[in-house]
């Protein structure tokens, strides 16, 4: 299971504590990388934690910045960490470089918690309501559309996980999310009554943002994703990361002032979002209506 997990945590652990040990030794990127005799390109994608990284090169890197032994011994090891491939790595070109970093993400969080506006989140979604998403995008041909869903359906095996646990997933959605018909209605219908099954899990937490609740604090942000990892036997501890997506691209946010803004956030839409039972309620009572319709 430890190798389902894949390697971007290591990756990103690895990146930071190569990063932090440059900025020690008062290098900058580019002198590291001449130093290395390899490109910038190559320095920052490491430090960023983009790829799979050779403990040689771990190794020179902690020589030229004067690492103790131990740390270095330890750096190498977590180096042979990022050569693991989670299962989302057999899908290729089906998943794009700046989305593949998130699913590793998930894969290894202990704690997810996502405010979405627009539309039902992909680890809720059922098939036909996936289907019925990528059919707007005119771009994509039916092999691409079929490859993305079984990317998305394969993703939320995450919440029937036994080992390691299955994460934390608290979901607050817009009440517009529930009641803009994706698909027909039969599609959100099935869709909806999915939600009311998957509240049913003890680790899933359904909320439910009335519109009555007016302008607040969300509809600013826009959708995100927070997601918490456990702690490990590893260098450092992994930081919380907030994830926010476009359609070309995703911000990935660590700081520790980024976290504190969007714990904000996150506090007021629990704040104004309806309890779980009148979710609940008002998810059953959209359902029917729309199977009505």
């Amino acid at each position: 299971m430890a190798e389902d997990m894949g390697s971007t945590v290591p990756r990103r652990q690895l990146g930071r504590a190569l990063r932090d040990l440059r900025t020690e030794a008062r290098m900058t990127l580019d002198g590291a990388a001449e130093a290395m005799q390899c490109s910038r390109q190559k320095m920052w994608r490491i430090e960023s934690g983009l790829g799979a990284t050779r403990a040689a090169d771990v190794k020179a890197m902690c020589e030229l910045y004067a690492a103790t032994p131990d740390l270095t011994a330890a750096l190498v090891a977590l180096a042979n960490e990022t050569k693991a491939k989670g299962w989302w790595h057999s899908y290729g070109d089906a998943i794009p470089d700046w989305f593949e970093m998130y699913v590793g993400l998930e894969s290894a969080a202990s704690s997810i918690r996502r405010y979405d506006e627009a539309l039902i989140p992909g680890l809720f979604q059922t098939r036909e309501y996936a289907m019925a998403v990528y059919q707007h995008r005119s771009r994509m041909s039916a092999d691409e559309r079929d490859r993305l869903v079984e990317v998305r359906l394969r993703r939320q095996t995450l919440l029937e996980r036994r080992l390691p646990p299955a994460p934390k997933f608290e979901a607050v959605l817009s009440e517009a999310a529930l009641i803009r018909v994706v698909g027909d209605p039969a599609t959100m219908a099935g869709q909806l009554r999915h939600l009311l099954d998957l509240d049913r899990l003890p680790h899933v937490v359904i909320r439910v943002l009335p519109l009555s609740a007016g302008l607040h604090f969300g509809a600013v942000a826009g959708a995100f994703v927070m997601l918490d990892f456990p702690l490990r036997n590893r260098v450092e501890p992994e930081p919380s990361v907030v994830y926010s997506e476009s359609l070309t691209g995703a911000l990935y946010l660590d700081r520790k002032d980024e976290i504190a803004i969007y714990e904000e956030v996150w506090a007021s839409l629990t704040s104004l979002a309806l309890d779980e039972q009148q979710s609940r309620q008002l998810i059953n009572k959209i359902a029917r209506e729309v199977h009505h319709d």
